[in-house]
């Protein structure tokens, strides 16, 4: 990440909403069908999802394409890596970035701690 590029922020509860159902859609969605899907759990107006879907695209977390009048958005990244993004950027803003660490690794389960240590062990691989 370069020092120009914003570090990305936690999402939003209706951030997060929207987010869920682009990740979903196997291809891109306008405001309008976003809004179909969200409304079903939601009492939304229109023009609110497609303010969030705006603000996700100016922080490039979506990216948008012109169809006619309206815009289609799509993820701009897999959810795993905006989630490897979020946890870099705690890492960042944590005083002690070693002691967060450990904390973390402290509260895994016995699974999550394997799949630290093969991940650790592939990096040695390429780095070795």
């Amino acid at each position: 990440m370069t020092s120009e590029e914003k570090a990305p922020r936690p999402l939003g509860d209706l951030e997060r909403v929207v987010m869920e159902q682009l990740w979903a859609a196997p291809d891109a969605l306008t405001v309008r069908a976003v809004y179909e899907q969200v409304s079903t759990t939601r009492d939304l107006a229109y023009t609110t999802v497609m303010t969030v879907l705006d603000r996700l695209a100016k922080k490039k977390l979506t990216e948008r394409e012109r169809d006619g009048k309206a815009w289609r958005y799509r993820a701009a990244a897999p959810r795993e890596e905006m989630a490897a993004d979020l946890m870099r950027d705690a890492l960042d803003r944590a005083g002690d970035r070693r002691e967060a660490l450990v904390r973390f690794v402290d509260q895994v389960s016995d699974e999550e701690a394997e799949l630290l240590r093969e991940a650790l062990a592939r990096l040695e691989e390429r780095e070795g």
